[in-house]
């Protein structure tokens, strides 16, 4: 039976698959296919050439129309024919089984979706075993509806003795059929198995939440690769693994953080994405806990993303769905060393547009809108990040006041100076 977690990365070749439709426009697909080539790239393939369709929906058959089809096979067999072979065909959404046994069976190479692809990520990424047992379940999930792929190399062997032959007859089932009975029995049972095992890390954790004292908990979310980790590298002067590439971090990392004369806990948490599978987002409830349980979440945003206003409401979608909507939060502007713009003609009489904003008046408008919670940084460059280090130190003191007024620990730094010129 497959194994899904271990994960090897080979640098083939791959097409990418998207659509126009009237939900997405052709802006909107191209930068969705240029996020998919940067999956594809972490993942280790080299991505040659794009496709698009403009339609009304995806085809429940092949997901693009028959022509379209017929021109990425034309592609391939050109390739091939110029010894340049093509690895694998990756479209945007997620593909139904049909889909892509269909799709499979014209176009002759590995099919992958955006699902797959990030789940491939994960698999390559996860190091611990809480991260594995993670990934594992969300791999079976989303491999179970899809099992008949597997098995198609038994369609051609027929039924056993008697009338009719074939497959289809009634109770002369096919070992293709019985294979795969035996492969999802055996996959559920997994799952069940992963299922209890995440249980028993969910306890321990929880235990370990408890043991970490009164303190408050900072957690640091937002998009992937907006520079959470550097920032936690920054804040907590530790070395959690930071690299510009999606998905860097998988497991959350603590640390305990001082800033003057107050402790707090700081966690780097998994970034999101846009179209998160499902399967991930229930597999990982564990690690996505220190999100439920933190006084203060920290929203990083990548300010130099040309679309960084999405990946906002992707990231608060996402924390809706967690439940931690309504916690305090600060919007963390990141990245602003690497923000760009296009200044207008003094003549020029068009509308603006996002990339005519400067960044000075980006600021002012943020500013506007979200008042002091909104702050701008280069966790690089490390521009404004004592700022940053004393605006937290407002925010989680008064939040500690509220929630553990009688604590030993947190005193005024003046009164203990007084108390010492004093002595």
């Amino acid at each position: 039976m497959k194994e899904f977690v271990i994960s090897e990365v080979k640098a083939e070749t791959a097409i990418l698959v998207g659509l126009i439709t009237q939900h997405q426009d052709e802006a909107k697909t191209k930068e969705y296919l240029d996020e998919l080539e940067f999956l594809a790239e972490t993942a280790g393939a080299v991505c040659v050439k794009r496709f698009t369709q403009r339609v009304a929906g995806p085809s429940q058959v092949t997901y693009v129309g028959k022509g379209k089809l017929e021109e990425i096979k034309q592609y391939i067999k050109q390739e091939e024919d110029n010894e340049r072979e093509i690895g694998m065909v990756i479209f945007d959404d997620e593909l139904s089984a049909k889909q892509m046994r269909n799709i499979e069976a014209e176009l002759k190479v590995k099919i992958l979706d955006r699902t797959s692809l990030i789940l491939d990520i994960f698999a390559m990424r996860a190091q611990t075993a809480n991260a594995k047992t993670q990934v594992e379940l969300a791999q079976y999930r989303y491999m179970l509806p899809r099992l008949t792929r597997l098995w198609t190399h038994l369609e051609r062997q027929g039924g056993g003795s008697g009338s009719g032959g074939g497959k289809g007859s009634v109770g002369l089932r096919g070992p293709g059929e019985t294979q795969l009975e035996m492969d999802r029995r055996i996959i559920l049972q997994r799952i069940t198995l992963l299922k209890q095992r995440l249980v028993e890390i969910d306890r321990q954790k929880t235990t370990q939440r408890k043991n970490r004292g009164r303190l408050i908990r900072v957690a640091l979310v937002g998009y992937t690769n907006v520079g959470k980790s550097t920032l936690m590298n920054l804040l907590s002067k530790s070395e959690v693994f930071a690299e510009n590439k999606l998905f860097a971090t998988l497991d959350t990392t603590v640390r305990k953080v001082v800033v003057d004369n107050l402790p707090f806990l700081l966690a780097d948490t998994v970034g999101f994405i846009r179209k998160l599978p499902t399967d991930l987002v229930d597999s990982f409830k564990s690690t996505l806990d220190e999100v439920r349980e933190a006084d203060l979440l920290v929203h990083v945003v990548d300010i130099s993303h040309p679309d960084f206003e999405e990946q906002i409401d992707v990231v608060n979608n996402t924390l809706k769905e967690l439940g931690a909507a309504d916690k305090p939060m600060m919007l963390l502007f990141n990245k602003i060393d690497a923000y760009t713009w296009v200044e207008k003609e003094a003549d020029d009489l068009t509308p603006m547009k996002k990339e005519n904003i400067s960044l000075e008046e980006l600021q002012k408008t943020w500013m506007a809108r979200s008042g002091e919670d909104t702050m701008f940084v280069s966790a690089r460059e490390k521009t404004n990040i004592n700022l940053l280090r004393d605006t937290l130190y407002k925010k989680v003191r008064q939040l500690h006041v509220q929630k553990y007024p009688y604590n030993d620990f947190l005193y005024d730094i003046e009164e203990e100076e007084e108390m010492k010129s004093e002595e």
